[in-house]
C-alpha cells in the first residue's frame, strides 16, 4: 500500500564483542548485507569471544534491560519489524523481557517471525548457567516460530542423547517450535557436517566438508542468514541451501587465511552470492510426523 513502509526490519538480541564476528556482530552484518534494517540489542558486552580467553564481561542490570526492551515495545516504529532474532543471553532474568517484546511485535504484526537461537552449549556441555538454558527452554522456545540449536543444544533441551540423524529429526519434531534448523548434524560422507532443516512438513539435509578448528560464529551467522532468506520469500529448501553454502564459504576462506575470526567484511559477497555449494537431499520424516 502506498505510504506504508514495508515490514522488513529485524530486532536482533544477542551478545556484543568489540573484536570479532560473533553474536550481534555477525547477525547484524549478515541481515544488513541482505537488505534488512536491524535494531540491535546487546545482552552482554565482551572485548572478544570467551573462547579466546578470560575478559571483562558487562551485563546490563536486569531492571535496565527490561526498561530498554519496554521502550522498544512502545516505539512508534514497531510496525516496521518483520522478525525478532534472539541469541545469547547475559543472564536468565533477560528472558522475560525478550518474551514480552516478541509478544508485542506479534500483536502489532501477526505475520512476524521469531527465531530463537538457543545458544547454551556445544560438544563439551553447557557453557551458560543452567538457569539461562532453562529460561530459553521455558520462556523463549515456546514462542518461537523457528529455532536453530546445534545438535548438542538440542540434546540438552530434549534431555537425551541424539547420536543419529533419525534421533535428531525425531527430537526436533517433538520440540516446541514448529520449525527447526539443527546445525552440526552428522553428514552422510566421512569428514562432513550438515544442517538439518524441518519446516512446513518437509525435512532437508545440507552438508559440506567439515573444517578443522573453524572460526567462532558460524551458528550466529547461520541463524541470521536463514531468517534473512525466509523473509525474502525463499522456500525452506532454498533458504537452507543458500545459508549452508554461504557459511561454509565464509568459514573456508577464513581458514585459508589463517584468521582466528570470520572476516565478514571481506567476504560480504559470500553471504549473498556464494560460489560454494552444499549437497542437498530430502530427509524422510519420522513415522507419525
Amino acid at each position: 500500500m502506498d505510504g506504508v513502509p514495508r515490514r522488513r526490519a529485524v530486532v536482533v538480541i544477542s551478545s556484543h564483542v568489540a573484536r570479532g564476528s560473533v553474536g550481534n556482530r555477525a547477525s547484524v552484518f549478515a541481515l544488513e548485507t541482505l537488505g534488512h534494517p536491524v535494531w540491535a540489542v546487546p545482552t552482554v558486552m565482551l572485548p572478544w569471544h570467551p573462547g579466546h580467553g578470560p575478559a571483562t564481561r558487562i551485563v546490563p542490570p536486569a531492571a535496565d534491560f527490561a526498561a530498554f526492551m519496554r521502550d522498544l515495545e512502545e516505539a512508534p516504529w514497531l510496525g516496521e519489524v518483520a522478525a525478532v532474532l534472539s541469541g545469547y543471553l547475559g543472564e536468565a532474568a533477560q528472558a522475560p523481557a525478550v518474551a514480552s517484546l516478541v509478544r508485542r511485535v506479534k500483536a502489532k504484526n501477526p505475520e512476524a517471525l521469531y527465531l530463537c537461537d538457543p545458544i547454551i552449549g556445544d560438544i563439551g556441555g553447557l557453557y551458560v548457567p543452567k538457569a539461562v538454558a532453562a529460561a530459553m527452554r521455558e520462556d523463549l522456545l515456546p514462542l518461537a516460530d523457528i529455532a536453530t540449536p546445534n545438535r548438542y543444544e538440542l540434546a540438552w533441551l530434549a534431555g537425551e542423547k541424539l547420536e543419529t540423524l533419525e534421533a535428531l529429526a525425531d527430537a526436533a519434531l517433538r520440540a516446541a517450535p514448529p520449525a527447526m534448523l539443527v546445525t552440526s548434524a552428522p553428514g552422510s560422507a566421512k569428514n562432513s557436517i550438515a544442517n538439518l532443516l524441518l519446516m512446513s512438513g518437509e525435512a532437508y539435509l545440507a552438508e559440506h566438508p567439515a573444517i578443522e578448528d573453524p572460526a567462532k560464529g558460524p551458528g550466529d551467522l547461520t541463524a541470521a542468514l536463514l531468517l534473512a532468506w525466509l523473509l525474502r520469500g525463499a522456500s525452506p529448501a532454498e533458504a537452507l541451501r543458500r545459508t549452508t553454502a554461504a557459511v561454509f564459504e565464509a568459514l573456508a576462506r577464513t581458514a585459508e587465511r589463517g584468521a582466528d575470526e570470520l572476516m565478514l567484511e571481506t567476504d560480504a559477497k559470500s553471504l549473498s552470492r556464494p560460489t560454494a555449494t552444499a549437497q542437498m537431499r530430502p530427509v524422510p520424516l519420522p513415522r507419525g510426523a
